[in-house]
């Protein structure tokens, strides 16, 4: 049966469902009048998106490479504005200035011991018809890296991340005045020049090793999905971890004409020291001439070369200078306006621009909310409207680092405030298992959309799915028994890497990511190969898999806009502080006994006993045990806000069994719910990093892409700052605690309603 003769008893089968009474499920936040009203609309969206749809919109976006500042970048904006216009949305663009390097010169080369300069080029593939696009193509390199001209010795440093350097430590190797190389993964790839230059390194080179996304995974491209030997990732280097995401120049306010612009080198963002990236056919000289230490079994790549860490004898220059020029960001943003409460805002986006061609990213989450705002369309035209404001964005500038979805969210920063319910964001797609991360208080809203999807390959649920995969995966008989019992399936936290990082790290507005993933993994990302013709043989090539997704975003967007009471919850929410809590003691617990058991070790001399002298290793210094910290309050808050999501989830469901809340009680409650998300922020930020307000998530100052939960606490553990865990741990608490009040007051409205 085809995908579009399948939609079609899809859509019979929520007809039937919608008319049978009172047998249908009942929908999370929906009086039971409304949600059969709800699920025949929905059943009418299910059957919308289109797969040729998707296939033909992919190929007209990712024809020609459109980064920010092209010009295909500009129409393909204008492009988009014009079929949500056509789909009878009211859409404009906004534009904001922002600044984008791209490269003048890049040069790398090693002068000792033999010649050899890198070739910096991904060469034009004849089987691949838009690779050979090269007068419009960005070379490959990496955006904000800081000019500069250094010559030095090569060290190898694994990932580049701190536990590498801890390694290095051991081996008796600095990489004081040298030139770092490290391979792409395990981070986000600006953590390796910012790691780096803390240990005194004076650039740094990234490469891809194929152990990682190369032939050591599968075939390479053309003939597999994987990166071929001239592959190169290019990629921001931006550290918006430690500073924030958006235009270097305009930290916390919107990039507008008006706007008060930092001068380049009071740039927080910029790298301190120059930074490219390379292939592996580039890497492979490099390796092969480094002498040293051989790198720890972990450390070693799937290069034919022995992986000697150095320093030297390869002796390396690196240049980079970049064109820093301001350039123009086009956000569309198309806007549904509510019918019952238009100031009650549900955002979902998507970026547009690419590196290259992007058909992977961005296009293939892109050409999912084009679908849903195509379906959206249809609707309006049958007469439906939405309760609330639905705002559907195209974003410009996410590659070079958010430019801009951030740019947005802080122009509009006390509109979000005051009307932003939540933020719904994809950036690529794939086939495979569906991937959601977001605020824990829309964790049961995920859970139930995914059990009305149904997977396009495996024919059930994708909620079904995902638990079987969930249970595959598993660690232990524990966690296959909270599986096989929990009612939802756990989300993951938010970190940072896509649109959604200004919305809730910076707004505090609930937020989910969401994809399908895990089976169309490639080697191509951020490369010129990420295309459409590589899409289209080794990804998600009937585009089923991306209209399951225009349907699981879609219905998550018409629940939070419709329901009568938003479908928030905080019991799963509860749970999730308390694991959370539970790894900040483990955490603390497993530093106090390794560090105790080292000391132990090196008064026992154990380290100078087991010394191999043909291999010497450098003993680790002694250290002082971490303290005990005071986890009271926010052990006290944890229980407080138990109790406080029992009786809100026994006060909420009420609206499951009876028509007839006011619409005073409802604006009240839904007033309420919205600010939810928000006293989990501060005003004071996190420590040394005042952008990130969101006490619960955060990206990791060392992770980047990667979320720290209850990030103050957990950071100032992990970098020894006792005193400083103490008083996260206390700040948390308290909003946590305020938190609970919150819902108390939520709890008492929907009490005191009469029956």
């Amino acid at each position: 049966m085809g995908p579009l003769r399948l939609s079609s008893v899809i859509a019979l089968l929520f007809s039937l469902a919608a008319s049978s009474g009172g047998d249908e499920p009942t929908l999370t936040g929906f009086a039971p009048a409304n949600a059969r009203v709800e699920r025949g609309w929905e059943s009418k969206f299910l059957a919308s998106p289109s797969p040729d749809n998707m296939r033909e919109t992919m190929r007209r976006l990712s024809a020609r490479p459109h980064h920010v500042g092209s010009a295909y970048d500009k129409d393909n904006a204008e492009w988009i504005l014009a079929r949500f216009r056509e789909w009878g949305l009211e859409a404009k663009i906004e534009t904001f200035d922002v600044l984008f390097p791209t490269p003048k010169q890049r040069l790398v080369e090693m002068l000792e011991p033999t010649p050899f300069k890198a070739k910096l080029e991904e060469p034009a593939l004849p089987a691949d018809p838009t690779s050979s696009q090269k007068a419009e193509q960005l070379p490959t390199y990496n955006a904000y890296s800081v000019d500069g001209d250094v010559t030095g010795p090569l060290v190898y440093v694994n990932y580049g991340l701190p536990e590498d350097y801890e390694q290095l430590d051991r081996l008796g190797v600095s990489v004081k005045g040298a030139i770092v190389l490290a391979r792409y993964g395990h981070s986000w790839r600006g953590i390796k020049p910012k790691v780096a230059a803390e240990h005194g390194a004076i650039g740094c080179l990234i490469y891809s090793d194929p152990r990682d996304d190369g032939y050591f995974e599968d075939d390479v491209f053309p003939q597999g999905p994987m990166r071929p030997r001239e592959g190169v990732q290019r990629g921001s280097v931006m550290d918006f971890p430690s500073s924030n995401p958006g235009d270097p120049l305009t930290p916390g306010v919107g990039a507008t004409p008006e706007a008060k612009r930092l001068p380049l080198g009071e740039a927080r963002s910029i790298t301190k020291i120059p930074v490219l990236p390379l292939s592996y056919g580039d890497a492979e000289p490099l390796l092969a001439a480094l002498k040293g230490p051989i790198a720890p079994g972990e450390g070693r790549g799937a290069l034919p070369v022995p992986y000697h860490v150095g320093p030297g004898p390869a002796k390396v220059h690196l240049r980079v200078a970049s064109n820093w020029d301001i350039k123009k960001v086009y956000d569309v943003v198309a806007t549904v306006p509510g019918a019952e409460q238009p100031d009650q805002w549900v955002v979902r986006g998507n970026h547009h621009d690419a590196w290259v061609n992007g058909a992977e990213d961005p296009i293939s989450g892109l050409i999912a909310l084009m679908e849903e705002a195509r379906a959206i369309g249809s609707l309006l035209r049958e007469g439906w409207r939405p309760k609330r404001t639905i705002v559907y964005c195209a974003w410009d500038g996410e590659e070079p680092m958010l430019l801009g979805s951030t740019e947005w969210a802080e122009t509009h920063a006390e509109e979000l405030r005051q009307h932003g319910v939540a933020y719904i964001n994809t950036d690529g797609n794939g086939r495979g298992f569906l991937s959601m991360s977001g605020s824990h208080t829309l964790e049961p809203l995920v859970n139930a959309v995914a059990r009305d999807v149904q997977d396009p390959e495996a024919r059930i649920s994708v909620w079904k799915r995902l638990q079987a995969q969930a249970l595959r995966s598993a660690r232990n008989a524990e966690d296959r028994k909270e599986i096989r019992q929990r009612s939802d399936l756990r989300m993951n936290p938010l970190g940072s890497g896509s649109d959604y990082t200004a919305f809730i790290d910076h707004l505090g507005v609930a937020s989910l990511d969401l994809s399908y993933t895990g089976e169309s993994e490639g080697g191509i990302y951020h490369s010129i190969y990420d295309d459409f013709y590589w899409f289209t043989h080794f990804s998600d090539k009937d585009f089923v898999y991306g209209r399951a997704l225009a349907q699981t975003v879609g219905l998550v967007v018409l629940r939070l806009a419709n329901a009568d009471l938003l479908p928030f919850a905080f019991d799963g929410f509860a749970d999730t502080m308390q694991t959370y809590l539970k790894e900040l003691k483990a955490l603390l617990k497993d530093k106090q006994d390794k560090i105790g058991e080292l000391n132990r070790e090196i008064d026992e001399g154990v380290f100078s006993a087991t010394l191999d002298p043909r291999r010497p290793t450098v003993a680790p210094p002694k250290e002082d045990v971490p303290p005990h910290l005071n986890f009271a309050p926010l052990e006290n808050a944890v229980e407080v806000l138990r109790q406080s999501a029992e009786r809100y989830a026994k006060a909420s469901a009420r609206l499951q069994v009876r028509d007839g809340l006011s619409s005073d009680v409802l604006k009240r409650v839904n007033g309420l719910l919205i600010r939810s998300e928000r006293l989990l922020t501060s005003e004071g930020g996190l420590p040394r990093r005042s952008w990130y307000r969101h006490l619960i998530y955060a990206p990791g100052v060392y992770t980047g892409y990667g979320a720290k939960t209850m990030p103050g606490a957990r950071e100032a553990i992990e970098q020894k700052r006792y005193a400083e865990a103490d008083g996260e741990i206390a700040r948390i608490g308290k909003a946590l605690q305020d938190e609970a009040a919150l819902i108390d007051a939520t709890s008492a409205e929907l009490e005191s309603a009469p029956s």
